[in-house]
């Protein structure tokens, strides 16, 4: 059986070599690399999503730390709406992507993840890439003879193959967010997959938003946050 949490970390680039810098800096350089040879730098989104996102790594599906991302951004967002900031300050400029406090429900601490939840996150990912229609099922065939070369291992392809084959259960998604951190997280990784420029994108992430339960203001705040750190 493969790690979860590996398995989230390589969908994401975590740790990808010769990047450094501010989050868009890394996602750039990163971006690049991916572009160049996805499979050495472990961007398996890049080999995964043949969609939109995929096509646009450096400011769009691509961002290095893995779960690290998904915290610093969400808990960011989060703390912003806490203090009763307006989004668009969010929008100004790009996060700081800090790790959350030690008190802080939001971690990316490993022994702190779920593995459970680290699926949920990679599938919640892969359902909003779908959204918009595009993943047919010659596009899965493709996908999935790129996978093949992944190294990712028979269990981890197998595992991506069918989120990508079977209906989206967002009930499953939404039942393994439990705290309200884990609720930002999700939708957080949700918004970095996809850029909503298509009614299906933002439907689904309005639909997510009011399954999570996410108050409007803090959608609005995780909504800059990450545009913020993709534009």
């Amino acid at each position: 059986m493969f790690d979860p949490k590996t398995l989230l970390d390589q969908f994401l680039g975590s740790n990808v070599p010769g990047t450094q810098g501010t989050v868009r800096e890394k996602a750039s350089q990163a971006g690049d690399l991916a572009k160049q040879n996805p499979l050495a730098t472990g961007a398996i989104v890049a080999v995964l999503l043949g969609t939109k996102t995929g096509r646009s790594l450096g400011g769009t599906a691509l961002k290095v730390g893995g779960m690290a991302a998904i915290a610093g951004l969400g808990y960011q967002a989060w703390k912003n709406y806490q203090a009763g900031k307006a989004p668009a300050d969010s929008a100004k400029r790009e996060p700081d992507l800090l790790a959350p406090p030690s008190d802080s429900e939001f971690s990316a601490e490993p022994e702190a993840v779920d593995g459970n939840f680290a699926l949920s996150l990679v599938r919640v990912m892969i359902a909003a890439a779908r959204a918009d229609g595009h993943v047919d099922d010659a596009e899965r065939a493709r996908i999935h003879d790129k996978l093949a070369l992944s190294g990712l291992g028979d269990d981890a392809v197998a595992f991506l193959d069918r989120a990508l084959a079977e209906p989206v259960d967002m009930d499953s998604f939404v039942a393994s967010a439990r705290t309200e951190a884990e609720k930002v997280e999700m939708f957080t990784a949700a918004r970095l997959a996809i850029d909503p420029d298509t009614r299906a994108e933002r439907g689904f992430l309005d639909l997510l938003a009011g399954r999570l339960g996410l108050a409007d203001p803090l959608v609005d705040h995780i909504d800059a946050t990450v545009a913020a750190a993709k534009d």
